[in-house]
């Protein structure tokens, strides 16, 4: 039987003390908008119950709408799937329950409304992984429920997003392999096909300017055919890297294959470092380097999020970055 998680746990690891977490978990005043709200994340995060005394009155339980487009469900593309059962694990402990709907290709492209919005089952609606502007303009023109996006943001459409810090993630672990002594580096990753490849792009694009490398455009690869629609075949380029940066660990795995089956040891000959933190054993038999994503904190912001907005309770509005984490394994040379 799992430990019961009490005030002081929480306290313990924000280093506050049990009445400043009382305080905030209660609603009352004394405890600064920043500082509750990483005390309700984490306390929703290590699934902490309030006593019946403290729960807010008329405490609702509701139905959250989860739409993940067809795509993520194909072979290989599993980190979504991981993601949800986060989802529906933290709505749980919230008393709400999670209904996934698979948004098909033809349903994106006839802007054809969600079952779940038609037959009015749900009370909010998370959407998971990008999806076309045009059907999320549909969704806000049609839908009077809250939306929030998770892991993408659209600049045309002025919803709530929770994202992973993919800028930044992917410029530590640029700088990651400068530090190991590289310093021709490839990105593998099709630009403007998602905003967060672009991203992504940006944060190496960043780590070599700042060591004085020159960005070659034969070692900026495609690694999908149009925007989402399916995965390329990866096109080495005829003067190799020492290295590659790829937009995530699917691409990371798949170009490891390509590199052994040309004839290429890695990390021997060439190091590659992916995005996500999530491994395809089936595909890969080096572990990646990676820049991992908080799924966990990041499921429990946007259910957040999505519960303030259902009770009209304030909250911070717009874009959240959720910073990740890099993770050490042997897809690395140290060339030093």
């Amino acid at each position: 039987m799992a430990k019961e998680v009490k005030m002081k746990d929480i306290a313990e690891k924000l280093n506050v003390s049990t009445m400043t977490v009382s305080k905030a978990l209660s609603g009352k005043p004394g405890v600064s908008d920043t500082l509750r709200e990483r005390i309700k994340i984490l306390a929703l995060e290590m699934g902490y119950v309030l006593p019946k005394t403290e729960k807010p009155e008329n405490k609702k339980s509701y139905n959250i709408g989860v739409l993940l487009a067809e795509f993520y469900t194909e072979k290989y593309v599993t980190f979504y799937w991981k993601l949800y059962q986060k989802i529906n694990m933290l709505a749980v402990k919230q008393n709400c329950f999670a209904m996934l709907e698979i948004l098909s290709g033809e349903d994106e492209k006839n802007l054809t409304e969600p079952k779940l919005l038609c037959e009015k089952k749900v009370d909010g609606l998370l959407v998971l992984g990008y999806i076309e502007s045009d059907y999320l303009k549909m969704l806000d023109n049609c839908s009077s429920i809250p939306i929030v996006y998770i892991d993408f943001y659209d600049d045309k459409i002025h919803e709530d997003s929770v994202i992973s810090n993919s800028f930044y993630g992917t410029y530590q672990i640029t700088d990651y392999l400068f530090s190991k002594g590289h310093k021709e580096i490839a990105f593998v990753g099709t630009l403007f096909s998602t905003k967060s490849i672009t991203d992504r792009f940006l944060g190496y694009e960043k780590a070599m300017i700042e060591h004085g490398q020159k960005i070659r455009e034969e070692w900026i690869i495609a690694d999908r055919e149009e925007e989402r629609e399916k995965y390329a075949s990866l096109t080495l380029p005829d003067e190799m890297p020492t290295a590659f940066v790829c937009n995530c660990d699917l691409t990371a795995s798949l170009l490891i294959k390509n590199l052994q089956e040309k004839g290429y040891k890695v990390p021997e000959d060439i190091s590659v470092v992916g995005y996500d933190d999530y491994l395809y054993p089936e595909l890969s038999n080096v572990g990646i380097t990676s820049y991992g994503v908080n799924m966990e904190l990041m499921a429990t912001k946007g259910i957040e999020i999505l519960i303030n907005k259902l009770e009209g309770l304030p909250y911070q509005k717009g874009l959240h970055i959720i910073d990740g984490y890099l993770i050490e394994r042997e897809s690395v040379l140290d060339r030093n």
